[in-house]
């Protein structure tokens, strides 16, 4: 059932016929930012209030930290998730450059961990959720959707079928973007996998657009309770 981004999966297509073109790749640029700003709050793109304006407007630490379905997860742990994937592919992987996350952040956010929390038990995920600042996680995906929207705009046509390459690869593992747990370290070989035109299609937009439905899904349930 869709709880968010009504009409996005439509967009998300186009953009998929239009981004590897070369005389259609200007069009793609514009429909990648409108896309990305549904997907963020309005701050960060200077847009009107969104879906994830009224997601986040009004959600308590209490309500991000809750698992509203057994074995699943909660709204802290898939806004980080969502922040550290969206990061790393996009400053490390595509524009070869340094991840918006430092230390400094990560102690805002006090988080336990450095990497996207693919491999977190159950358990972890509950801990993780129940000792991280809300506000410093928000306030940084708010910077990597700034930093993804000077990245894209900078991109030329040649850049889509540009390939991953190992040593940026490996500079997500050096950064403790992966673990070597299996649950994590298979996400090199899929972005490894991928062009920049594939990157783009998946880590700030497919990804968001299903991880914000999930989080929209939850507040509900736990707003029902």
């Amino acid at each position: 059932m869709k709880y968010f981004g009504e009409g996005l999966s439509g967009k998300h297509k186009e953009l998929y016929r239009l981004l590897r073109k070369r005389d259609s790749f200007n069009e793609a640029v514009q429909l990648f930012l409108e896309l990305h700003a549904s997907l963020h709050l309005s701050g960060v793109s200077g847009t009107p209030p969104d879906e994830v304006d009224a997601l986040l407007k009004d959600l308590t630490p209490a309500e991000a930290a809750a698992m509203p379905e057994k074995n699943g997860e909660t709204i802290s742990w898939a806004l980080w998730h969502m922040a550290r994937i969206e990061d790393l592919t996009m400053n490390v992987l595509v524009a070869e450059s340094q991840q918006v996350f430092t230390d400094s952040i990560r102690k805002k956010i006090n988080s336990p961990i450095t990497d996207t929390g693919n491999a977190l038990t159950q358990e972890e995920i509950r801990t993780f959720s129940a000792q991280v600042n809300l506000p410093a996680l928000i306030a940084y995906r708010n910077k990597v959707g700034l930093q993804t929207r000077k990245i894209v705009s900078a991109l030329t046509s040649d850049d889509m079928k540009r390939p991953v390459t190992k040593s940026s690869l490996d500079a997500v593992l050096a950064a403790g973007g992966v673990t070597q747990q299996p649950d994590s370290v298979w996400l090199l070989d899929y972005w490894g996998s991928r062009d920049v035109a594939g990157l783009l299609l998946m880590p700030p937009t497919r990804h968001l657009m299903l991880h914000l439905n999930d989080c929209c899904r939850w507040k509900i349930m736990l707003r029902k309770r």
